[in-house]
């Protein structure tokens, strides 16, 4: 793509954001107050969201999503609720968004490549939902199967924002982790600015700090390319991401996407517990049902964060509840009772439809080394054991609740309990130490227990930890960014600093940021940059398929496709996961974690692609099998088969640089 076409793509992408964003911002005024125009990006997101689904899902036009917003845009515009004196009051929001997005879209520029880890299966998911938008969408790596098996809103969400804006898919690509770094950043500022009165800013560092084992990486010489991989695999066989890892390293995967849905649901939860009482009957039905799709989204964006946040929520409901104890009516349980119920309906259809292949839960035998522990999480234990500092003194004794941890061989689990048992033993409990408590239980739990699946006795855990700890993270940190606000917030501690001090500050290290990416040099995997096509670099590195892939892409209709199949992780899915059209079988382990190999599908489908290639008198019948329309045959299908098929009923339909593409005949 050219580079005019590119900025295009980029301002197209912006005006669709800004349109959602600005439609519902009157609405939410009255109750958010201040908080309602950066409150509008990430609720604005959601709601486009489930309308465009439910279009999906009665496979009527996804542009169809964008009716409701436009029609509330001109309502508020003609009862003049937009006015340019209003507007500037907020521009410090979009100012904050629109710097971050523009920051996490410099590091997509010097890194663009769908080439690599998940990118694959990051694009095949976006791909597919743009190719055919409808619920469930079709799975790309499972010719006649569908998504039902995996949590898959995140990619509808980006999907179907690309489709309204009239943005390709590999350019979608590399949009979406700037939309969600931007609409992060506004909601973690937006929390500091709920509640500090100094150093707002802090909550941001969630998003940029890195924990403890990068700095231990570098104090043990590794190289600068092997620090940010070997700072998320601290703790044995487990993968421990922090959200400034994931969006370096750039996979459009569920657990990245949901974080800018996390943080809403924290603000959310956090206007809730301060507020409550001061909002009025519209006011907590607007809270209520914000919270309900924030929290009714995440099972379909990244299932497991709803295993976290739902108890979050239902404690900070029981907590409103036990505030309003002596008052009557309590309203505090038309929150506690309404959201759950609510987040279920938003996308009960997705339940009904969905095909879980879960094992349980056990009992985790090997718990975290409690040194691998530390580097992990000892930024959020060390500030809390200093922030409790005054606790421990007047009770020391509360420091022996480690000892039965230790005694079971569970140190790790012990180390989060100490400052655990001194945040409930405090008699008042501010917003900060509320999530502490909940951040530190979920350290906790992980260290005894882990959801079984198909990882295999080595990795056993590792998918516990990894999607727990990216919520961790947040949690924790918000939590803990929160208490050293308040404490640096302190007369006499820090000195203010003078407003131009601070701004030339600011603008040196937005600077600084933004010249980084561009600075190091970042072709660490032979694939190209500087551009925002993630694609483009077919053209040099696979010209055979570039063109045979550019021609696909602009096929319409319904097909499925024959293609290589060689393993996970490899380029040999490059058809299906660029294109979104189906596959027989992409790359097989994936999707043997989401489906079990009941009947037999995972060595049958291999076989039957091997039999296609290789075994003339099969080609056809195994097409036809498989409700095939195409085949393709490139340079990895020759070096992966003894390619030897029989053209008998099928048609030429593209060939070049060693490239053929048939259709089958009828």
């Amino acid at each position: 793509m050219t580079p005019e076409s590119q900025i295009l793509s980029v301002v197209s992408w912006l005006l669709v954001v800004s349109l959602l964003q600005i439609s519902v911002y009157p609405t939410m005024k009255k109750t958010l107050g201040r908080f309602a125009f950066p409150a509008a990006f990430p609720a604005s997101l959601l709601i486009f969201t489930l309308v465009s689904w439910y279009c999906g899902l009665m496979q009527v036009p996804i542009q169809i999503a964008l009716v409701p917003f436009a029609v509330l845009f001109l309502y508020h515009a003609y009862h003049r609720q937009y006015t340019v004196g209003e507007l500037k009051q907020e521009w410090q929001w979009e100012l904050i968004f629109l710097i971050f997005f523009f920051l996490m879209l410099d590091v997509r520029f010097v890194n663009p490549t769908i080439s690599y880890a998940e990118k694959f299966m990051d694009h095949a998911f976006l791909a597919s939902v743009m190719r055919i938008p409808v619920v469930p969408p079709l799975d790309p790596w499972f010719a006649g199967g569908t998504l039902d098996v995996y949590y898959y809103l995140g990619y509808w969400m980006f999907g179907c924002l690309a489709i309204v804006s009239g943005v390709p898919s590999t350019i979608a690509f590399n949009l979406a982790l700037p939309t969600v770094l931007g609409m992060a950043a506004v909601m973690t500022y937006a929390i500091g600015d709920l509640l500090l009165d100094r150093f707002k800013w802090l909550p941001m560092l969630i998003l940029f700090l890195p924990n403890p084992s990068f700095f231990y990486q570098i104090a043990i010489g590794n190289s600068l390319s092997a620090v940010l991989w070997d700072s998320t695999r601290t703790i044995t066989n487990t993968i421990n991401e922090y959200p400034l890892f994931s969006f370096v390293w750039g996979d459009l995967h569920p657990h990245v996407m949901s974080i800018f849905n996390q943080v809403f649901l924290i603000f959310i939860l956090i206007f809730v517990y301060k507020k409550w009482e001061s909002l009025g009957t519209r006011g907590r039905g607007l809270v209520c049902f914000l919270a309900a799709v924030s929290l009714g989204s995440m099972p379909l964006i990244n299932t497991w964060d709803v295993l976290i946040y739902a108890p979050v929520t239902l404690l900070i409901g029981a907590l409103v509840v036990w505030r309003n104890r002596t008052i009557r009516p309590n309203t505090g349980w038309v929150f506690l009772l309404s959201v759950p119920v609510v987040s279920v309906i938003c996308y009960i259809p997705f339940y009904l439809d969905l095909m879980a292949n879960t094992g349980g839960v056990a009992l985790v035998r090997t718990p975290s080394d409690p040194v691998q522990f530390l580097l992990v999480n000892g930024f959020f234990i060390v500030l809390f054991i200093i922030m409790l500092a005054g606790e421990i003194r007047r009770r020391p004794y509360l420091l022996f609740i480690v000892v039965p941890f230790v005694l079971a061989g569970y140190t790790a689990a012990g180390i989060a309990a100490v400052p655990l048992v001194y945040f409930l033993a405090k008699k008042e409990k501010e917003v900060p130490e509320v999530l502490a408590i909940a951040g530190l239980l979920l350290l906790i739990v992980v260290e005894f227990v882990y959801l079984k699946d198909n990882m295999g006795d080595t990795y056993f855990r590792m998918n516990t930890v990894f999607k727990s700890y990216l919520p961790a993270w947040i949690i924790l940190g918000t939590s803990g960014c929160l208490m050293a606000g308040k404490w640096l917030s302190v007369p006499g501690r820090v000195p203010h600093l003078p407003a131009r001090t601070t701004n030339l500050m600011a603008t040196v290290i937005i600077i600084v940021l933004f010249a980084a990416p561009l600075m190091i040099p970042v072709d660490l995997y032979s694939y190209g940059s500087r551009t925002l096509d993630g694609l483009a670099y077919l053209e040099y590195q696979h010209p055979s398929d570039a063109g045979a892939i550019a021609f696909l892409r602009t096929l319409p209709g319904n097909e499925t496709i024959v293609e290589a199949e060689g393993g996970d992780y490899t380029y040999y899915s490059r058809v299906s996961s660029f294109t979104g059209i189906p596959a027989i079988i992409g790359q097989p382990f994936h999707e043997f974690m989401w489906r079990g190999d009941a009947p037999g599908w995972y060595s049958t489908r291999i076989n039957d692609v091997a039999a296609i290639y290789g075994q003339p008198n099969e080609t056809v019948p195994l097409m036809e099998k498989y409700n095939a329309t195409l085949l393709y045959v490139g340079e990895p299908e020759r070096e992966r088969y003894p390619v030897n098929i029989s053209t008998t009923g099928l048609h030429l339909i593209y060939s070049a640089d060693g490239t053929n593409i048939y259709r089958l005949a009828g």
